[in-house]
């Protein structure tokens, strides 16, 4: 196992680490066999967003007696009412709920305290203008978090918050699907094999110089969905119109500036070993390139990139969002809890679909938009 510095912090973690949503559904016992094969290969490195008390509880049993040999990431600002989790931005609640954590957690500190997914420019603002942070900064003079932290989705906003220079480390996505975009109307640029001749071309610029950011100021990034919901690991699913294997998914995000870990949602120990695989993978089982290569074989048609062209909406949905929470659900088969949480933050939704057509005509890749609009209203509820 590789291990890394995240960031400034200090704290060596493993490259490959656990996201907790694999442990769901399961017994104590089985979490703490899953834990124990995790740490047999190396691994020292988990992130905890939910609130559920059930797992959590799994968790801390599974980790007793070894806390001091584990890096644990716990999510600020997740709370579990009427049995679910939920965003919030209530300190009473959030206060609660992280001292409900630790308990759980047979604990008295966690290493990374994670405010939880902060994607809006207007929740930036409640989060850093208001209590949150200050309960966060607290939380760490008191010696109860280590470092800071904060999850997004959003370049824009998380480089926001890297330029406070009050966060430690960020929880980010990344992979190659969500890293592309069309640099011009011209999609012919995207096939052309000279794109994919050095590792950040054909990158959003903006994701690139967050990336830089967080590497220039000492702020360590960990990857959640490394594997796009499973839609890179599959070739009918793969924009690439070829599979991913995990190993080359992890080498791509492992190689962007600033990655110290990737936090792997893995539901059973074959699927963890999949993912230590990338630890004593030869060059060539990690070359992701051999996939983006050739591109001009496949057909982006009707395949969402998430690029934002058909913006802006006469409803001010965000598209490129839907598509994506919805495609999550369709490539794991089933709505996870935060993608459930994250679709319903959003401002508007799939359902206020007028159908006017607007965005259809501005997509470069053909996407039925308005027949999404409808798959994803039907799918969420609303």
């Amino acid at each position: 196992m590789e291990y890394r510095t995240l960031g400034r912090t200090g704290i060596r973690v493993s490259t490959i680490a656990l996201g907790c949503e694999g442990f769901m559904h399961k017994t104590a016992e089985e979490v703490k066999a899953d834990f124990d094969f995790a740490i047999e290969n190396g691994i020292n490195f988990v992130d905890i967003y939910s609130s559920n008390p059930v797992l959590r509880s799994h968790i801390g049993f599974a980790l007793e007696g070894r806390r001091e040999n584990f890096v644990i990431q716990g999510h600020l600002c997740t709370t579990w009412e009427n049995d679910q989790y939920l965003r919030t931005r209530n300190p009473q609640k959030t206060i609660a709920s992280f001292e409900a954590l630790l308990k759980q957690l047979r604990t008295d500190y966690l290493d990374i305290g994670m405010i939880h997914y902060v994607d809006a420019e207007k929740d930036f603002h409640t989060v850093f203008d208001h209590e949150t942070i200050e309960i966060a900064q607290r939380l760490k003079a008191e010696g109860k978090i280590r470092a800071i932290g904060m999850s997004s989705h959003n370049p824009t906003v998380a480089s926001m918050a890297v330029k406070t220079g009050l966060i430690d480390v960020v929880l980010f996505s990344i992979n190659p699907c969500y890293d592309l975009l069309p640099p011009n109307e011209d999609v012919d640029t995207l096939w052309a094999e000279e794109s994919y001749t050095n590792a950040l071309q054909n990158i959003d610029p903006v994701r690139e110089q967050f990336y830089t950011l967080c590497e220039r100021e000492g702020v360590g990034i960990d990857v959640m969905k490394v594997y796009g919901g499973g839609d890179l690991l599959d070739k009918e699913n793969s924009p690439f119109g070829r599979a991913m294997t995990p190993v080359q998914a992890i080498e791509y995000a492992l190689t962007r500036p600033g990655v110290a870990a990737v936090m792997v949602g893995c539901k059973n120990r074959e699927e963890i070993a999949e993912a230590v695989a990338w630890s004593h993978a030869t060059p060539q089982e990690r070359d992701y390139t051999a996939v983006m290569t050739g591109l001009e074989k496949f057909s982006w048609k009707g395949h969402c990139m998430y690029c934002g062209h058909c913006a802006p909406c006469t409803s001010k949905i965000d598209i490129a969002a839907v598509n994506k929470f919805y495609n999550l659900t369709v490539a794991q088969g089933e709505i996870p809890e935060t993608v459930r949480e994250h679709y319903k933050a959003l401002t508007h939704h799939a359902s206020e679909c007028v159908e006017c057509g607007a965005c259809e005509v501005r997509c470069p890749f053909g996407v039925k938009i308005i027949e999404s609009m409808h798959q994803a209203a039907q799918r969420f509820g609303f």
